[in-house]
Parts: C-alpha cells; sequence; structure tokens
C-alpha cells in the first residue's frame, strides 16, 4: 500500500470528552483523505500506525486505522 503525503502536512490527536479528535490543516486532511483510499483499496487487516515519530504533532494520541 502507498502511503502518500502533502507537503506541510499537520496533524493532531487527543482524547477530549471521552471521544478521538484529530485535528489536521490543508494538507493533512489531503494526506487522510489519500490514506484512507489507499486503505478502502486494500485488503482486510490493511492498517496505518500514526504516532509521533512518523506523523503526529508532538503531544497526539497514537492512532491506528485498520481496514475490516
Amino acid at each position: 500500500m502507498k502511503i502518500e503525503w502533502v507537503d506541510g502536512f499537520g496533524i493532531k490527536t487527543a482524547v477530549e470528552n471521552g471521544g478521538i479528535v484529530i485535528s489536521a490543516n490543508r494538507e493533512g486532511m489531503l494526506s487522510l483523505a489519500k490514506q484512507l483510499t489507499a486503505l478502502a483499496e486494500g485488503v482486510p487487516g490493511d492498517h496505518i500506525h500514526y504516532d509521533v515519530y512518523n506523523s503526529l504533532e508532538e503531544g497526539s494520541i497514537e492512532l491506528t486505522i485498520e481496514r475490516q
């Protein structure tokens, strides 16, 4: 699966009021859209792991999105 990023992306995740909040700038939203499309076209079990070491802003919580 090809993971694409739009230059200048910014993505942050947090837990607020018992739910997960994903905040992103325009480039981050476009990056997530491309990645969700790639997952949708993949096979069950495909997943993308996001954390502060590879994609998320400092202070974010880890997030995994998986294709069923």
